[in-house]
């Protein structure tokens, strides 16, 4: 079962939750429900948000060492800042959630060796968030429609520049395309971990599938 968020307004200010709260979490695939995020919390069997998992397949896959590295994770919320704090600590990550209301939020940035983007801002995250060599995931995905806003970001980057004149938007994620020069390694927006979500989405319904079969 899957919950394409956020819903209509007209359903309530509070529908999400109430649709949240009413998922079986055995159909849970996005791991989205109170349940499966308590399961993520106490680091037991169930699902976890798609995203935030995601996030540590690539980081396993790619042989990033996780235990004992210092995490920051730059967003709190319930799908993906939250859970993406627990399932590094679960990997014995040291790990610090800040958001926008962080004091001097660069300085704190640019203590992680793994640094984790989900605040849902286009390009917000420039060098001076960034330690040089640290792994930089970037989760956000913004469309850039403002002409203004796509000079700033991509003024050294013709070729962006020419998607958004030709399509009249261009895909951006939390992270200035400049952190490149600075970071160890960095996810691309688009292609980075949108594909790992998708892929642990299906990963999730076929786990799901075959619990019920039992």
């Amino acid at each position: 079962m899957l919950v394409q968020s956020p819903l209509p307004k007209t359903l309530g200010a509070d529908a999400e939750q109430r649709v949240f709260d009413a998922i079986d979490p055995g159909k849970d695939v996005d791991g989205f429900s109170p349940v499966s995020a308590g399961r993520v919390s106490q680091n037991r069997e169930g699902f976890a948000p798609c995203t935030p998992a995601g996030v540590i397949e690539l980081l396993v896959r790619t042989k990033t060492p996780i235990e004992g590295k210092h995490a920051v994770v730059i967003g709190r919320s319930d799908i993906v800042g939250k859970p993406m704090a627990a399932l590094l600590l679960h990997k014995n990550a040291t790990v610090t959630i800040c958001h926008s209301r962080t004091r001097d939020l660069p300085a704190m940035a640019r203590t992680a060796d793994i640094l984790v983007a989900a605040i849902g801002r286009p390009a917000f995250v420039t060098p001076e968030f960034v330690k040089p060599g640290a792994v930089v995931i970037d989760v956000g995905i913004n469309s850039v429609t403002s002409a203004d806003e796509a000079q700033r970001i991509f003024a050294r980057y013709p070729e962006r520049l020419q998607v958004f004149h030709k399509r009249g938007s261009v895909l951006v994620g939390d992270v200035h395309p400049d952190v490149a020069e600075t970071a160890g390694a960095l996810t691309p927006v688009p292609g980075g971990v949108g594909p790992l979500t998708i892929a642990l989405l299906m990963a999730n319904t076929v786990r799901a599938a075959e619990q019920r079969l039992r």
